[in-house]
């Protein structure tokens, strides 16, 4: 493992023209090449098939983009770590295509995780200077489905440390910088994974989310962030927030790249602490096998081979008002002004958009919190213990973290905070209010929006395919600031149903800066997000890449 040090654009796909033949008489043929800024996973698989790059080469691009942007150039400090071994790997795979093995699924596709997900191969720090050290025994269930189907794990991202908050910034790797402007922060907590793939220093990455983790940062990079339903994605070999809103998720350049990543993260985990219960309810027990785990979620065999680019075409979108912010600053202006555009080419696709009430909204919002505060302590301490420390040493409990003040100074006070609710949080009835009624009632709720049914319920019309909101009411925040994020992330999270953030188009700023959308739709219904966003995708191609990371 190494630790790293504290406009214009190539497309893509480069068409190379090959001339032959004889005389003034010339045919053509074009063949893929591929170029690492926003290059996709089709694109690098077509320049694999066709023989213009090789993975060594591949994953050598995306290294020498970390080191000339990471901690020099632009300083991102969205890297915590890159792989030794990621070389060989790449070299592995050459090998074994050369022999003539099939490409796999994600052959080649480099990733960035989050360091909070575990890897055999490199310490998970969690960004704590506490956790420098720390080496799991095994891959993350996760990793080890990344791997399986051909991904080459390069590093480890910076992220908001401990996955506490939005400001992204880590006593391991720093402040991470937005990758669109420097001045302006990255949110967080995954906010190394945000800013590295919104530079191109990876084909995809791992975010988790117990709030909006996921979501956040990829607003304000540009990127397509899904959080999945709630038991979809194990859990086993995450560094827990809080064990009955965390769930790790992809964010991508593209939403086809993410539909990728996403038949690769789901399956069924023997594990103890894989969370995929056979129910909602947080004490339901856990499904004992594949086949339960397919009649609970209904994965489609495919996610990525389910998209359609007409998906908007007769699509029925309901736009919650109630959650655009109410225009008095500018920022959100703009964020309401780029949405509202967004909706415009929506209903222009096909779409039907239509506003929706989600009932008791506002109460929702102010009576039910996230329950990190009751579970962080505990969780810890049972993923510090889950392995010896005889070889590595590593702290094995909440308590030997928190008195080691090996962490940022601002989360001295988190940590006395957290710390107040170790021990048996059973008797604690707003622990108990949040665990058992939040989730009836807040799922309640969601499904009356998306069923468009009254209070009496009594249908209003068809059914909404997906909710619509605002990812966050704001834009990038000051460097060192946390984003105007408001309550909207809190949906997803409070009810365990999916919601998906991707780019709707870009603020008049200078730099222009990214705008996200969200999308929420029925617990295991990421088909639908996928489509709905891949459909929308197609039809405004509103992605910009940064300027400050071109092409070496």
């Amino acid at each position: 493992m190494i630790i790293l040090p504290t406009k214009t654009l190539l497309s893509s796909l480069v068409v190379a023209t090959l001339l032959t033949g004889c005389g003034d008489s010339k045919d053509t043929e074009t063949v893929a090449e591929f170029a690492p800024v926003e290059g996709t996973i089709a694109q690098l698989h077509a320049a694999l098939t066709a023989g213009t790059t090789s993975c060594e080469a591949v994953v050598q691009q995306y290294l020498d983009r970390i080191a000339a942007y990471d901690r020099t150039g632009p300083t991102l400090n969205s890297v915590i770590a890159v792989s030794d071994d990621a070389l060989t790997y790449a070299r592995e795979q050459d090998d074994a295509l050369a022999s003539g093995e099939s490409m796999q699924p994600l052959q080649c596709v480099t990733v960035l995780l989050k360091d909070n997900i575990d890897t055999a191969d490199m310490p998970t720090t969690a960004g704590g200077l506490a956790l420098q050290y720390s080496q799991p025994e095994d891959d993350a269930y996760i990793v080890q489905r990344l791997r399986e189907q051909g991904a080459i794990i390069l590093g480890k991202a910076n992220l908001d440390e401990f996955a506490f908050g939005y400001q992204g910034s880590s006593s391991v790797g720093g402040q991470v910088k937005n990758a669109y402007d420097q001045t302006k922060g990255p949110g967080g907590s995954s906010a190394g994974t945000g800013a590295a793939i919104a530079a191109s220093f990876a084909m995809v990455g791992l975010g988790t989310d117990t709030g909006g983790s996921i979501r956040v940062p990829s607003s304000v990079e540009g990127l397509v962030g899904l959080r999945p339903s709630l038991r979809l994605v194990s859990q086993d070999g995450v560094v827990p927030l809080a064990h009955t809103q965390d769930t790790a998720g992809p964010m991508c350049r593209t939403v086809e790249d993410c539909a990728l990543v996403m038949d690769a993260l789901v399956g069924y985990d023997s594990a103890s602490d894989s969370g995929q219960r056979n129910s909602y309810e947080y004490d339901a027990s856990l499904v004992a096998s594949a086949y339960e785990y397919q009649q609970v979620t209904g994965v489609p065999a495919s996610y990525a081979s389910g998209l359609s680019a007409t998906a908007l075409k007769g699509a029925h979108i309901g736009v919650v008002r109630a959650l655009f912010g109410d225009g008095e600053s500018e920022e959100n202006q703009a964020v309401q002004a780029v949405l509202e555009a967004a909706l415009a080419k929506m209903t222009a696709a096909g779409a039907v958009v239509e506003e929706v009430t989600i009932p008791n909204l506002d109460t929702i919002l102010s009576t039910y919190k996230s329950v990190s505060r009751y579970e962080f302590c505990n969780d810890l301490t049972s993923y510090l213990s889950s392995w010896s420390n005889e070889l590595d040493g590593h702290y094995t409990s909440f308590q030997e973290v928190a008195d080691s003040l090996e962490y940022e100074t601002r989360n001295q006070s988190t940590f006395t905070f957290y710390g107040s609710y170790c021990g048996d949080q059973s008797a604690n009835t707003d622990y108990q209010l949040n665990l058992i009624e939040r989730p009836i009632v807040v799922r309640g709720a969601l499904m009356q929006a998306l069923e468009n049914l009254s209070e009496a319920g009594v249908s209003q019309g068809e059914p909404f395919d997906a909710l619509v909101y605002p990812s966050i009411l704001g834009l990038a925040p000051e460097l060192g600031s946390t984003p105007t994020s408001g309550s909207n992330n809190r949906l997803s999270p409070f009810s365990g149903f999916p919601a998906l953030t991707l780019p709707a188009g870009m603020a008049d700023t200078d730099p222009a800066l990214p705008v996200g959308i969200e999308l929420l739709g029925r617990e295991f219904d990421e088909q639908t997000l996928l489509n709905l966003a891949y459909g929308y995708e197609q039809v405004a191609q509103p992605r910009q890449a940064p300027t400050f990371t071109p092409a070496l």
